[in-house]
């Protein structure tokens, strides 16, 4: 079997940064955060479309980026994107964990499952159909929500995770009255919870 050099093996970064969990279940921990480049989901409203085009990035390896967030010592660290999944992630993951390093996948999970993780935050998107690799992966659903159209794509993807995975919805940031819709929604469907942008509040990255 060919061994992989991990010294040498690299990935498009466009941003490291050591903050909070703006999001979800996790809001508010101490997370190291690794931005991969590239996406094909291309959502419109999307605040992250820097991070489309993965050749725009420079590559880092594994070495670094390990040792980066090992010097933050956060309490997780968490990949990103744009789409992480278009990368193999077995390497990165891997020695993350050799340096007992807690990590988190953010992903749309329109590519093939990768990697080593405590925890999957699973956001699927219309634009692009989810790789059925995802589904048994997810502790966590986040479906972002603009209108009654996602509300209905949220429930398809909730009957397609574990029974145990949380749910949640979040409002499409650029678009206020989905806030409302969320909202009411929650209140007659208990199993969903409501996930808030909260370091757009706080001003943070």
């Amino acid at each position: 079997m060919k061994t992989i050099n991990r010294d040498t093996l690299t990935y498009p970064i466009v941003e490291t940064f050591h903050s909070v969990q703006g999001e979800g279940f996790w809001t508010g921990v101490n997370a190291y955060f690794i931005r991969l480049g590239g996406c094909d989901v291309y959502c419109p409203w999307c605040d992250q479309k820097e991070s489309w085009n993965a050749k725009r990035h420079p590559q880092l390896s594994v070495s670094d980026l390990v040792q980066q967030a090992k010097n933050a010592n956060p309490a997780i660290v968490i990949i990103t994107g744009g789409e992480p999944l278009l990368h193999d992630l077995t390497s990165l993951t891997r020695q993350l964990k050799e340096y007992r390093l807690r990590t988190h996948l953010e992903t749309s999970g329109t590519h093939p499952f990768s990697g080593v993780f405590d925890w999957v935050t699973f956001s699927p998107k219309q634009y692009k159909s989810p790789d059925c690799s995802i589904y048994p992966q997810v502790q966590e659903l986040k479906v972002v929500i603009a209108d009654e159209d996602d509300l209905r794509w949220a429930e398809k993807q909730a009957s397609l995770i574990p029974s145990h995975a949380l749910k949640y919805l979040q409002s499409e940031w650029n678009t206020p009255q989905s806030q409302q819709l969320i909202f009411d929604y929650v209140l007659k469907h208990p199993e969903w919870r409501i996930s808030l942008q909260s370091h757009k509040f706080l001003g943070v990255r």
